[in-house]
């Protein structure tokens, strides 16, 4: 029985035909021609942008000779800075933490108890040395802070997307031009993700704040990287 060989030089594959038993179905076989070529290109974008919100803790700590007195100690003077922050343009006061534990002297002995308790607060940003001010003279003895944010920082997110788009474009129209072809749509786009810039941090004890802390917040930078899939013309 006569047989004929093809061979397909792009893959360099053999087909027996004519009627060979056994053979496989070719009917399903991807063409070579329908295979599309692609290139993928990572891209990075970002936004700067002076945050406009201050997060804020404010604590107070407070000692007497039992647990039960440091504890009524603290909950009066913690009333007083909850005041004076909500009266000064705070928002969203959240107790962060509460703690009531023993102080000893060299020996081990008990001397007394300490009582701790801290409460965030968010405010804008000019208003924050305003709540540093009230919250010390309330009574606070802990101040933390400030973590600066945007109150945009979603759409801010979104356009660091696009132009993280925009740099992977430039770069897959650089590699096609490089290789003699030409660039096709977008076939394929993962996200990378999110990145922000450090955080300024102001820590002070509060009877060393004065009625005009300065808070300077400077510009953020918001980051995002995508992977990007091109087709090639």
């Amino acid at each position: 029985m006569k047989r004929m060989l093809l061979l397909v030089a792009a893959g360099l594959t053999v087909v027996a035909l004519a009627g060979a038993v056994g053979l496989p179905d070719l009917a399903g076989a991807q063409d070579p021609a329908d295979t599309q070529d692609t290139v993928t290109v990572s891209g990075v974008g970002s936004v700067d942008a002076v945050p406009n919100e201050a997060k804020m803790s404010f604590g107070a700590e407070t000692r007497a000779a039992t647990a039960k007195a440091a504890v009524s100690a603290n909950a009066d003077t913690m009333r007083k800075i909850l005041n004076a922050l909500r009266q000064a343009g705070g928002r969203e006061l959240a107790t962060e933490w509460v703690s009531v534990y023993p102080y000893t002297d060299e020996a081990g002995t008990v001397n007394g108890y300490t009582a701790s308790n801290s409460v965030s607060a968010v405010s804008d940003v000019g208003d924050a040395p305003a709540l540093i001010d009230a919250a010390s003279e309330a009574g606070a003895n802990q101040i933390s802070g400030p973590g600066l944010s945007s109150s945009n920082a979603e759409a801010l997110y979104r356009q660091a997307l696009g132009n993280a788009i925009d740099d992977a474009r430039l770069d897959a129209q650089a590699l096609a031009r490089a290789a003699g072809r030409s660039l096709g749509p977008i076939t394929t786009i993962v996200e990378g993700g999110v990145s922000g810039g450090p955080e300024p941090l102001y820590r002070a004890e509060a009877q060393a704040a004065d009625s005009a802390t300065p808070i300077v917040p400077g510009e953020q930078e918001t980051s995002a990287t995508v992977s990007v899939t091109f087709s090639l013309g």
